[in-house]
């Protein structure tokens, strides 16, 4: 079999970052070393620890990194310590710097409960039991990129804020078929999330979502108004497959789809371009438990098993970590946030060992 070598840019970031990363990449080594394929790691700094080196969140040395790299393992950025700092340089800079130089577009957010924490969701079991969502996000568009935007002062000081909500026909037409692609391969039921009765930049992608539709006669799609969707993603969320929509609302759709599943810290993210990927758990650094081993690493490994589906070509082995995860669950091993009575409380480390325990097992 042939060897296939694969850069890796590596970037913990800040608050828990560096802890749950190691722990990610203990599995991806677990899970490669059973391959033909290489890895080559290279490691910087970003978010609140590159400004403080450098001055800057995404410094031109980490940069090209990221530019030199298939894909990019992050784990989270920001804190109370940068907080007061110019939007220009927050630790939050640092993503969207990556996100539109790597020409990242996709974001995939998939939401799935595992049986053995449904006790952990909010919602009752019979509501979120066999849930498995796939929210795609728009990533480069919208209201975090479009211009103008800033706080202006008129000439009696008064201030106004300004952010600007845009979206190109090319922009719609790419996410668009990326998740019509996705619900193919899945149960052919596409969502389509926007605001099209009071905003005109979403009565565009939903025009140009429907267009793209028809070449999809086999996938059936429907669209839906953001308000309406939260709504019925506490209401019924089984109904849903894949959920496509813009930066702003797959945002805070997928934060609020998190909670379907009992703890944010279980969830992984993919973020997709035509060359390049990175990817990174949706939950934040948690500046207030960074350095305690509390931390719960399953969604950075969950991402490693992104990672390793979509850039490395790896199905088999990405089900495997997905399997080891779901055993060590199973198995009632589980991080303070997932905790429950009776089952058998870790750390960190400890939760990446078990995972990499069921890895290493003879198939």
């Amino acid at each position: 079999m042939t060897n296939k070598a694969y850069k890796i840019a590596v970037f913990a970031g800040d608050g828990v970052g560096r802890e749950i990363i190691q722990e990610a990449l203990k599995v991806l080594k677990a899970v490669t070393d059973k391959t033909s394929v290489t890895l080559s790691l290279a490691e910087g700094l970003i978010g609140g620890a590159a400004y403080d080196v450098f001055g800057t969140p995404l410094p031109d040395e980490s940069l090209k990194i990221a530019l030199d790299s298939d894909a990019v393992l992050l784990g989270a950025v920001g804190g109370p310590k940068w907080e007061g700092l110019d939007y220009s340089v927050r630790p939050e800079r640092a993503l969207l710097g990556l996100r539109e130089k790597l020409g990242l577009y996709a974001n995939l957010r998939p939401v799935a409960v595992f049986d053995e924490l449904l006790d952990a969701s909010p919602l009752k079991k019979e509501i979120v039991r066999g849930i498995d969502i796939m929210i795609v996000r728009e990533l480069t568009g919208d209201i975090y990129f479009g211009k103008p935007r800033g706080v202006t002062k008129d000439n009696e000081g008064r201030r106004t804020g300004v952010n600007t909500m845009v979206y190109t026909e090319e922009e719609i037409r790419r996410i668009a078929l990326s998740a019509f692609e996705l619900a193919r391969g899945r149960k052919k039921n596409l969502v389509s999330v926007d605001k099209a009765n009071v905003l005109e930049t979403t009565e565009l992608w939903r025009d140009v979502v429907t267009e793209t539709g028809r070449r999809y006669p086999d996938v059936t799609l429907n669209h839906m108004y953001v308000d309406n969707c939260a709504m019925q993603l506490i209401r019924n969320p089984s109904q849903f497959d894949v959920i496509v929509t813009t930066n702003l609302f797959g945002d805070i759709l997928s934060d609020e789809a998190a909670m379907l599943t009992g703890s944010i810290g279980m969830l992984p993210s993919a973020s997709l371009g035509e060359a390049k990927a990175l990817y990174e758990p949706i939950h934040g650094s948690a500046p207030d438990i960074a350095g305690k081993n509390i931390a719960n690493p399953l969604a950075t490994i969950l991402s490693v098993a992104m990672m390793v589906r979509h850039s490395l070509s790896l199905p088999q082995e990405a089900a495997l970590i997905e399997k080891a995860v779901a055993e060590t669950l199973k198995d009632g091993w589980r991080t303070q946030d997932i905790y429950s009575t009776g089952k058998k409380s870790v750390g960190t480390q400890q939760m990446g060992d078990e995972v990499v325990r069921r890895i290493a097992q003879p198939s």
